[in-house]
């Protein structure tokens, strides 16, 4: 275990399958974040002392540089879907990036993957997707080299897409859904952090990659598939996006007038303006394809880890194979 890689947020939902990956490469892992203590959820995934979680603040020079010294290489996992307090979609996403980007050149770091977005845009009417973008221009412009990865939705067994929608269809008989013609293209988190790895290992040319799943399909067939894998009968309502506007623009007066207390994390006027977007891999972009790596099907994967909103959880199972014996 002589090579140590820093990973910015390698705490969180893809960040952790990074770290995983790593440590079964032989590396050490530093698992850089904001509260260490809540993240030793990843010491188990090496040896001993193998993977360790350390403080750092993004937003603070000698606090990345203090998490980086050492390392022969650098990954960006840090994200924010909404801003809170002084986590900015421009303070995190295009300054905190810019910042490791800048550190890792100047400490002589040999390799630099950056997490960015599927939809990453300057032009962008989203602010979110316009700090991904001024990101990943501020990263290349510190340090060429860098591998850029550029997901559409991820899923998995931590995700905070399917299982929010999960949620709600166990509480509602109605789903709503805004931008529920706007298409996606999931993507399995651990093909996210192979591909992250074949940039550390040196095994995947510098440049940007568009990772999409294998199946492409609106966000209202998405609910469908998901509905199918937890065995519940929903109405899926499709919104206009105006009353999107509506409903986010309610959310955030009441996150105002709490005073913080209450956090819009259910739909921001931002989230409504990128949903007016397909997200999809772009024709022509390097993808997977070009890593060698052939990306998992949603439907191999969300029965796995959504079973816990079926009916009878673990043994919804169990139940329709009795009705089965019962019909026999």
């Amino acid at each position: 275990m002589t090579k140590l890689v820093t990973i910015y947020g390698g705490a969180g939902f893809v960040g952790r399958y990074i770290a995983r990956r790593m440590a079964k490469e032989g590396w050490r892992v530093r698992v850089a974040v904001r509260r260490p203590n809540e993240s030793l959820h990843v010491k188990p995934y090496g040896a001993v002392g193998q993977v360790e979680p350390v403080f750092c603040n993004i937003r603070d020079d000698e606090s990345v540089r203090a998490a980086m010294i050492g390392a022969d290489a650098v990954v960006n996992c840090v994200g924010v879907l909404t801003e809170r307090g002084k986590n900015s979609f421009s303070a995190v996403q295009s300054e905190g990036a810019a910042r490791i980007a800048r550190i890792a050149e100047a400490q002589g770091i040999a390799r630099l993957v950056h997490l960015s977005a599927l939809g990453a845009d300057a032009n962008s009417a989203s602010e979110y997707s316009r700090t991904k973008a001024e990101g990943e221009a501020k990263v290349l412009e510190a340090f060429p080299n860098a591998m850029i990865l550029r997901p559409s939705v991820i899923f998995g067994q931590e995700d905070e897409f399917f299982n929010r929608f999960g949620k709600m269809a166990e509480k509602n008989v109605i789903l709503p859904l805004v931008g529920g013609n706007t298409k996606f293209q999931p993507v399995y988190v651990d093909d996210v952090a192979q591909a992250a790895v074949s940039g550390i290992l040196g095994h995947a040319e510098p440049g940007i990659y568009e990772l999409g799943g294998p199946d492409v399909d609106t966000l209202k067939g998405l609910m469908a598939d998901m509905l199918e894998a937890i065995h519940r009968n929903r109405l899926i309502l499709n919104l206009p996006f105006w009353v999107g506007n509506l409903m986010a623009t309610g959310f955030s007066v009441a996150q105002f007038l709490t005073a913080g207390l209450f956090h819009n994390g259910i739909l921001t006027r931002d989230q409504v303006k990128n949903l007016k977007v397909d997200n999809v891999v772009s024709e022509g972009a390097k993808s997977f394809a070009d890593l060698g790596i052939k990306p998992t099907a949603l439907q191999a994967v969300l029965p796995d880890y959504m079973w816990v909103y079926r009916p009878s959880g673990q043994y919804d199972a169990i139940r329709e194979s009795a009705k089965n014996l019962r019909k026999i």
